[in-house]
């Protein structure tokens, strides 16, 4: 048995893919999948602000994809928002400010429900959060994790949306964050009567350590796949 750690890359189908935009975009990203398995549910990816180094590569969401289609049975798709760019690539197009990524929003939904993947739920990390907040009420979309929402481009207009179409919610709130702390997250998604928020002691915005990661990655199952939680801490070579 070994030990699950930051650099950990468990079995998964990887495979490179583009995304196509209603106004004409290509977008590069990745989709993981469970080596053996059909997924049991998916998580679309959607990464902090691109303007300040945010892209599908960005920790937390790497590490979603590396752990989580091995551990849990779950498909992870992340990709480039217009104008971004990582490892992968470079997705055509300029940052929009939230609003003209809502066709990146609905590409990615698209494309996962082209494939017949299951159970889809949005996974986004501040901006990304927004971008779920704004454009994520898709009838394909079960329902939205979000990590360290700021509310800042969505704000109650978009939580009243929520409230209405009775799909989960779930906010994990650093107890230090920049944007929104705990206390505060919890009386403004008060709005949504199904929203979960779950206050992180210790933790801040952007999910430094091992330990958050950990956290981080069981709420989302516990949310998503429950019979495949808690997660392991070591994997068996």
């Amino acid at each position: 048995m070994t030990e699950i750690s930051a650099s950990t890359v468990l079995p998964a189908r990887r495979e490179h893919i583009t995304l196509h935009t209603s106004d004409g975009l290509t977008l590069v990203g990745e989709l993981a999948l469970p080596e053996f398995r059909p997924p049991v549910a998916t998580l679309i990816c959607l990464h902090p602000l691109p303007t300040h180094g945010g892209m599908m590569d960005s920790h937390v969401l790497r590490k979603t994809s590396y752990r989580l289609p091995a551990v849990a049975d779950v498909a992870v798709l992340r990709f480039n928002t217009r104008g971004t760019t990582s490892e992968r690539g470079t997705s055509e197009g300029k940052f929009g400010e939230a609003e003209s990524e809502q066709a990146d929003v609905a590409a990615a939904i698209a494309y996962c429900d082209d494939l017949g993947l299951p159970r889809l739920w949005l996974l986004g990390w501040s901006f990304g959060t927004e971008l779920a907040l704004k454009w994520g009420l898709d009838p394909d979309v079960e329902g939205a994790i979000l990590l360290s929402p700021p509310l800042r481009r969505a704000g109650d207009a978009e939580l009243d949306a929520w409230a209405r179409s009775g799909k989960p919610l779930l906010a994990l709130v650093p107890e230090h964050d920049d944007y929104l702390q705990p206390a505060e997250a919890r009386a403004r998604f008060s709005r949504v009567p199904q929203a979960e928020v779950i206050g992180v002691p210790g933790a801040k915005h952007l999910w430094v350590g091992e330990r958050y990661v950990r956290i981080v990655l069981n709420e989302i199952v516990r949310k998503v796949n429950p019979a495949a939680w808690p997660l392991p801490t070591e994997w068996k070579d």
